[in-house]
């Protein structure tokens, strides 16, 4: 059995980590109520942009000849891997590593032995879980999540809409975890370019009274670069609103375990105390004897 003084130390280690594993908690529950807001306020906004987006695309006969959604013959294929620069959040950072890899492997292994894929990354973590699997990250925008703003989202944005016009890429695909509740996250593989549209009815009740000036196609063309920034965006805040809900799951069950522990450890300290002042009585008893015999 460890002596007094061990497990004296071991309790005051898991106080103070059980402090700090609280903090981040907290932390993490206030920036969460935020990104869980930015979250609920972006998908309203994206899904309607892209709903009429759909009805524009499937009003032109020709659609695949505007911008930003015939794919371009040539150039590579970009994965852009969206994580977070800081772990102690679960699983959140290795789920989008793992799938990059089983991406690499399956649907995009073609392009990887052909020399024709880009993986590039968001966030420090994800970076040294991709290199760690010795997957080669041609270029890292970790900077963007120190200040994450609007603006610096859709300079990102206009960055790869430029990549992909002068067709230094073909196509160009996210991966990150999309927001379902503070417990769960499922990470998804979206494409950002080329624009994929749904197949919408043009001729339904809920678009007869729209006046498109001056024609669909114009509308359409300068609607890409706004419907990629706002899918861009929406990633982002996606991902964020994961982190945050990850890592204050993660620090709360580390909370309850350092409670836990603390108990055990409490209990152990007691049963090693009584059992000192068990044995130095019974030296006293058998001492006292001693000297009376």
């Amino acid at each position: 059995m460890a002596n007094l003084k061990d497990i004296r130390v071991r309790i005051n280690s898991v106080k103070s980590t059980r402090q700090v594993t609280s903090a981040m908690k907290m932390v993490s529950a206030a920036k969460f109520k935020k990104a869980q807001d930015n979250v609920e306020h972006v998908r309203p906004f994206l899904s309607k942009l892209l709903e009429i987006s759909s009805f524009l695309g499937s009003s032109i006969d020709d659609v695949d000849s505007a911008f930003g959604y015939a794919s371009p013959k040539k150039g590579k294929v970009l994965l852009l891997a969206i994580a977070s620069n800081k772990g102690l959040a679960g699983a959140f950072n290795s789920s989008v590593v793992k799938e990059v890899e089983r991406m690499l492997k399956n649907e995009l292994s073609d392009e990887l032995s052909k020399g024709e894929l880009e993986v590039k990354a968001v966030g420090k973590q994800v970076v040294k879980g991709l290199l760690s699997r010795h997957i080669e990250v041609c270029g890292n925008y970790n900077d963007i999540l120190d200040t994450l703003t609007r603006e610096s989202v859709y300079s990102l944005a206009n960055d790869l809409l430029s990549s992909f016009a002068n067709g230094t890429y073909r196509k160009i695909i996210l991966v990150y975890n999309k927001f379902v509740n503070a417990a769960v996250q499922n990470v998804v593989a979206t494409q950002l370019l080329p624009l994929q549209l749904n197949e919408v009815d043009d001729k339904s009740s809920a678009y007869l009274d729209f006046i498109v000036e001056p024609n669909k196609a114009e509308v359409l063309q300068d609607m890409v670069p706004q419907v990629e920034q706002a899918v861009l965006l929406a990633s982002f805040y996606e991902s964020l609103a994961s982190e945050h809900g990850a890592r204050m799951t993660s620090m709360n069950k580390a909370t309850d375990n350092a409670t836990e522990l603390l108990g055990e450890l409490q209990l152990q300290y007691n049963k090693a105390r009584q059992g000192a002042i068990t044995n130095e009585l019974i030296e006293i008893v058998s001492g006292a004897e001693a000297l009376n015999n």
